[in-house]
């Protein structure tokens, strides 16, 4: 094997290591000692309304303390957390399309093809609305590079 093609090949591999770190070690954006400030991530998706978990059904998922209404809720999560957690960490989904981190309010949410996403203010939560599908996309290919920023 030639030394040319070892190099390039040592070069792709070392620039595909953050792409796949960045898969393998989310961040939630947590308040109150907890994701989402403690609401329940489940409650969104089973509930017409966001319910306060309790600390007496949480579990640690990824790093983050995850907060529930009830066992049976915090059950489903861990059957499939990724199917219940927020978009972006739980931080602003606007923000993030705006290439910045942003804490959230959890009472401002939208769900869009069965997934969660927050924002942080009525009026950010307007403009969020405004264009969803290419907030979207633009927050998508922000991630990766905003989380892992210096």
């Amino acid at each position: 094997m030639p030394i040319k093609h070892f190099i390039l090949g040592a070069i792709a591999a070392v620039a595909l290591l953050p792409a796949a770190h960045a898969q393998d070690m989310p961040v939630f954006y947590e308040a109150d000692g907890a994701v989402m400030a403690g609401y329940d991530p489940v409650s969104y998706f089973l509930e017409e309304t966001p319910v306060r978990g309790l600390p007496e059904y949480s579990v640690i998922w990824k790093g983050a303390e995850w907060h529930f209404a009830s066992a049976e809720n915090r059950d489903l999560f861990e059957s499939n957390p990724r199917a219940f957690s927020p978009q972006f960490g739980g931080y602003c989904a606007y923000a993030m399309a705006q290439g910045i981190l942003k804490s959230t309010d959890p009472m401002l949410w939208d769900m869009v093809e069965g997934r969660l996403y927050l924002t942080h203010s009525p009026e950010i939560e307007q403009l969020w609305r405004g264009d969803r599908a290419e907030y979207i996309h633009m927050a998508e290919e922000n991630w990766p590079v905003v989380l892992y920023q210096d």
